[in-house]
């Protein structure tokens, strides 16, 4: 069985400077720099292992790209942090999406967000900007160079679109962007601020969809995945070399689902259903999901079959107290799918299945999240 070993980078964190967390990591990031840099230097890892940072992109700020400096208070901590990253031979990491900018301010014009042309582009003195990711990015050069460190490489530790959760959040969408993304990039015009060079490495986020993953940012969190819980792709997205390769050999449960009992009076079923999605993930029956608009009685069988899907299709987790049953008939509602999970394998099977996911990674690895290598 094939295994990827190579590391490239270790993380001081994530994100550490979100001014969410009020401050208080701040003090802590350049001290376990510091132990970390003595950790690789001993281990002989220092020259092929680099220790990074990632910023989310509300470290800086500015009204225009070329204006862009980092925070008031951040600013000598980072100034600090950067030159240890410099000295090591370390690129600065920052996560930025676009689609954040969307989903947080109703006024952001949309296609701004994406890099098909926009009929609201940028006007910075003698530079123009039609996408935010370009924007972003070059408020973060700007940031760096007031700092000393305009040079500085830059990594996009993540970027993406998810597909689910939230106005905005879909296929159609996460496919337009994400394929934008990558021809953008490895088209290699880099940014006005850095005209033909573009980040060193830029990471696709995410492999797949986290449906225990905190949802106080918003449902979308856990729509991220290019691939769906089962190895397949959610939509065609042209990397390099071609296409994403689905996982094979996928053995899933038997083709049955759990819905809600149409004979019986559903008047006590809150409970249940609160249960249910407790456990598992019911994001798509919110506002802007997948599975919003599918009726009261749906929303009760989808939260019944996610949970059964969970449990492997135990019988007993389709009682609901009576409320559930089984179907063989696919319920699934339009746009809104009702899963089927996935087995539990014997060894053989399984075996297959993990040399499919390992062709799977290796294909992102090497394609997608270090498609500029």
């Amino acid at each position: 069985m094939t295994a990827i070993h190579q590391h490239r980078y270790v993380a001081v964190g994530n994100e550490p400077f979100l001014t969410s967390y009020s401050g208080q990591y701040q003090s802590y990031v350049v001290p376990a720099m510091t132990n970390l840099l003595q950790s690789l230097a001993k281990a002989n890892l220092a020259r092929n292992v680099k220790l990074v940072v990632p910023c989310n992109a509300d470290a800086y700020e500015s009204s225009l790209p070329s204006q862009g400096t980092f925070r008031p208070e951040l600013t000598p901590i980072i100034t600090q942090m950067v030159s240890l990253l410099n000295s090591n031979g370390s690129p600065f990491v920052v996560n930025i999406y676009p689609f954040l900018s969307l989903y947080g301010n109703s006024d952001f014009p949309q296609d701004y967000a994406f890099f098909e042309g926009t009929t609201h582009a940028v006007t910075d003195g003698p530079n123009v900007y039609y996408n935010a990711f370009d924007g972003n990015l070059d408020t973060l050069i700007a940031a760096l160079a007031k700092i000393g460190y305009g040079q500085m490489p830059i990594v996009i530790g993540e970027v993406g679109w998810p597909t689910d959760g939230a106005l905005g959040a879909n296929l159609t969408a996460a496919r337009v962007f994400n394929q934008g993304l990558v021809n953008h990039v490895l088209s290699n015009k880099g940014t006005p601020l850095r005209p033909q060079v573009p980040p060193m490495d830029v990471y696709l986020f995410s492999l797949l969809d986290e449906g225990a993953k905190s949802v106080l940012p918003g449902n979308f969190e856990r729509h991220w995945g290019i691939f769906s819980f089962d190895g397949q792709s959610k939509y065609p997205l042209n990397l390099r070399n071609g296409l994403l390769k689905n996982a094979k050999d996928v053995e899933y449960l038997p083709y049955r689902w759990c819905i809600a009992n149409p004979l019986k009076d559903l008047a006590e079923v809150t409970n249940h259903v609160r249960l249910a999605c407790s456990y598992a993930d019911c994001t798509t029956l919110n506002y802007g999901g997948s599975c919003n608009e599918i009726g009261a009685k749906g929303n009760i069988s989808y939260a019944f079959n996610s949970y059964y899907q969970l449990q492997k299709q135990n019988p007993r987790s389709c009682d609901f107290d009576g409320l559930g049953m089984v179907t063989f008939l696919n319920p699934s509602i339009g746009k809104c799918r009702f899963l089927v999970g996935v087995s539990d394998y014997a060894s053989s099977s399984g075996f297959r299945l993990q040399n499919s996911w390992i062709s799977v990674l290796l294909i992102l690895l090497w394609d997608a999240w270090l498609f500029l290598m």
